[in-house]
């Protein structure tokens, strides 16, 4: 057990990684040595940031938090807390259940965890991270929580009503990251084409692309998290125009039938997704869509899902992820909708759709050979160097390898690189001199 050293856990998705970025600066500021997803923590104090968006992520919280209340028996750790989504949501029922945990935090005051350790808050590292990211990419987290309330989904209430950050605050970040040797910015928010409406009542995710894409230094913008309904068009422009944002949109869909976008609380019809898709590869040519589909919600019919299948295989998404209905309880449907289609059925479901896909993605994937691209180097690993295109988001898209033999690459910089092969998941190509 290594003294002044505390180990920090990172549940669920990158939103939750920014905030322990901004904790872990707290505690180095303070005098602590941080390991982030250490595979061997060793220090005398731990942090888990929980995850409570579904079932299968709260499991997984539970049974990291339970991991170390062991490590805490043996005398392998001193002092053990819990922070995040989790512990927002279920903080009375975990204090009672989990007494070996020291204290919980919910989301938003995990900086009372300085000042129960007899530290203080850091006002010059307010905003600073400690990047767990490669040195070249970060995430930017522009708002906290969401005003949609869709039927399934338990994140508002978690997270609250919508605050976005000042653009300003926002750009200074930008720039000091800049400052700091990163060059790609992955922007996230829950929904990130409702920023600014909860300032003044109109859109602002334009403007603060636009101008963020003027900083100097700043080589690829990536937006993850938009919403179907009252897009913000303008924003196609920035994509189409601005050399710096990737031609790459993260948009959840969920469902394509008018029976299950009106049961979720979508507030947006088939056509309208249907036009929207039309209108965004038109006004941003070799544009890569990323979407998320729910399965299995309440009352789908076999009809609804064939009609999302026929969906998925027209629409040839460039990058699609798919999940499985589960009950969470606080939420519209939860209060209002019989769970009725069958586990057996929502596996069978999401295997058969995600089959579809990994054909199209497969064949899509396929046409890159051939082609030269602008390529970012993450890291080296066994024979190869991997890299990823402006179509690629981090940990969730189809990597470039490129053979190390006789060549000496450097993480963080950009080549350009002819695709020479393809497989199911990945690129393969060659750095052209």
């Amino acid at each position: 057990m290594k003294k002044n050293q505390i180990d920090i856990v990172t549940m669920g998705c990158s939103k939750n990684l920014v905030d322990s970025e901004l904790i872990m600066k707290q505690f180095e500021a303070n005098g602590y040595h941080c390991t982030h997803d250490s595979k061997r923590p060793q220090g005398e104090i731990a942090v888990i940031n929980t995850c409570g968006f579904i079932e299968a992520a709260k499991e997984e919280s539970i049974n990291t938090i339970l991991e170390f209340i062991n490590r805490k028996k043996n005398g392998q750790l001193n002092k053990l807390y819990v922070m995040g989504c989790l512990s927002q949501r279920y903080k009375d029922e975990l204090e009672a259940e989990l007494p070996e945990v020291d204290k919980f935090y919910g989301k938003f005051n995990y900086k009372q965890l300085l000042t129960d350790l007899g530290k203080a808050d850091v006002p010059a590292c307010n905003g600073v991270r400690h990047l767990t990211t490669p040195r070249h990419y970060a995430y930017v987290k522009i708002a906290e929580g969401c005003d949609r309330h869709c039927a399934y989904c338990a994140i508002p209430l978690i997270t609250g009503r919508h605050r976005s950050r000042p653009v300003e605050e926002v750009l200074e970040e930008v720039k000091g990251l800049v400052a700091e040797g990163v060059k790609e910015f992955q922007i996230i928010e829950q929904e990130l084409t409702y920023y600014g409406v909860d300032l003044d009542g109109k859109h602002h995710i334009t403007e603060l692309i636009s101008r963020m894409a003027d900083i100097e230094g700043v080589e690829w913008i990536r937006l993850h998290y938009a919403y179907p309904n009252q897009f913000p068009l303008d924003l196609l422009d920035v994509i189409a125009e601005k050399p710096n944002v990737c031609k790459y949109l993260d948009i959840a869909f969920q469902h394509i039938s008018d029976h299950m976008l009106d049961r979720m609380h979508r507030h947006v019809t088939k056509q309208e997704t249907l036009d929207l898709i039309a209108e965004i590869r038109r006004r941003v040519p070799g544009i890569h869509l990323r979407t998320t589909l729910l399965v299995g919600f309440p009352g789908e019919t076999d009809e609804d899902f064939e009609e999302l299948k026929e969906f998925v295989t027209e629409a040839r998404f460039e990058r699609m992820g798919a999940f499985s209905y589960s009950e969470e309880e606080g939420t519209y449907s939860a209060n209002h909708y019989k769970d009725d289609v069958s586990e057996d059925v929502k596996q069978a479901r999401l295997d058969e759709l995600m089959a579809i896909q990994q054909g199209i993605s497969e064949e899509l994937e396929e046409e890159k050979v051939g082609k030269t691209f602008k390529v970012i180097i993450d890291r080296k690993e066994g024979d190869y160097y991997i890299g990823r295109t402006e179509f690629c988001s981090p940990e969730v898209d189809p990597e470039v390898l490129i053979s190390s033999k006789g060549k000496s690459l450097r993480v963080g910089k950009f080549y350009n690189v002819h695709i020479t092969n393809s497989d199911e998941f990945d690129l393969f190509g060659e750095v052209v001199e």
